[in-house]
């Protein structure tokens, strides 16, 4: 039997990782898979602002970044919010070059572009943008920040880690914008999510990306395996669980074939249902295919990744998808 799953896309809603190493470590499981994965993954598709996005964005340049991204088709507009965000606070910043002159390297604006890049990308002038162009009114400056990256890799997605080291050289520059950017979209499923255990499981879970696994780990920023992650995932959530894969598909409420799959879903690998050996927390579909965070093996990291959504159906490593579960309920 097949477990229905939700059809919006995956949208991760990541915390910013503590600390670059972190940040390093997220950015580069998100650049390990497809360009237009990535996108999907930090709001392309159907999404809506989070809640930290408008707490964050001033509505006038949420706006904005949504429709200068819209004309590059691939780049997601919270990566382009993201970037203003750490340049300028999306213009609110006082520092020099913000309103007025430069700062110490030159740039200018609140995208913070270098003049000769910005008049490399200032035309055609978009709507409501100055005329002539400057670097200094939002509207020209997020515009032309969205045709850079457009022309540096974000077209069709195809490099978006690429386009964003283009515009500012540093790795750690680049985790911080993605890690950013992956918070300031959800989905459908995570707008119904939210608040609820499951909603609150995954969104923690998808917070420990990058740390390693460790056989019996349970410790943020140390190491987890499989069932450490689910059980101090959703012990953040209010909800006890057992601490081994096996007890955890015992003890939690079994979905029948056709049900929906919702983030923070359980999804459960092994031999049979008496014979369960891995576990993963349910975040959405990307491109067609269920993906789940969890924990996988020796030598990898606490990571998002596919799985087949039919009971039966082969996993790797000689184990297959046993079904789903809910706890909490």
């Amino acid at each position: 039997m097949s477990i229905g799953l939700d059809s919006a896309p995956a949208g991760l809603g990541t915390k910013v990782a503590a600390g670059a190493a972190g940040l390093v470590l997220l950015v580069a499981v998100l650049a390990a898979g497809a360009g237009a994965g990535i996108a999907s993954l930090l709001g392309g598709g159907t999404t809506t602002p989070s809640s930290t996005a408008t707490g964050q964005i001033p509505a006038t340049m949420l706006t904005l970044y949504q429709e200068a991204a819209a004309t590059c088709p691939g780049l997601p507009w919270t990566v382009l919010a993201a970037i203003g965000t750490v340049e300028s606070a999306n213009g609110t910043s006082t520092l020099p070059g913000v309103k007025s002159g430069q700062n110490a390297a030159g740039a200018m604006g609140p995208l913070q572009m270098l003049g000769p890049t910005f008049a490399a990308y200032d035309q055609p002038v978009p709507p409501g943008g100055a005329n002539p162009p400057s670097p200094y009114d939002p509207v020209d400056a997020v515009y032309a920040a969205a045709r850079d990256l457009c022309a540096n890799g974000a077209a069709n997605g195809a490099n978006l880690p690429a386009s964003v080291y283009a515009y500012n050289h540093s790795q750690s520059y680049v985790a911080e914008v993605f890690a950013l950017a992956s918070s300031y979209s959800q989905t459908e499923a995570q707008t119904v999510a939210a608040g609820t255990a499951g909603g609150i499981a995954v969104d923690w879970a998808l917070a420990q990306v990058g740390t390693p696994y460790t056989w019996g780990g349970e410790t943020p920023g140390v190491g987890f395996d499989c069932s450490g992650l689910v059980q101090a995932a959703y012990k953040v959530a209010g909800v006890t669980l057992p601490r081994v894969a096996q007890d955890q598909y015992d003890a939690t409420n079994h979905l029948a074939s056709g049900d929906p799959l919702v983030p923070g879903d359980l999804v459960f690998f092994g031999q049979g249902p008496t014979a369960v050996e891995h576990v993963g927390i349910y975040v959405g579909v990307e491109n067609g295919r269920a993906v789940m965070v969890d924990a996988p093996h020796t030598g990898a990291t606490v990571r998002v990744e596919a799985f087949p959504s039919t009971v039966g159906a082969n996993w790797g490593g000689g184990e297959a998808f046993v079904g789903a579960t809910r706890p909490g309920n």
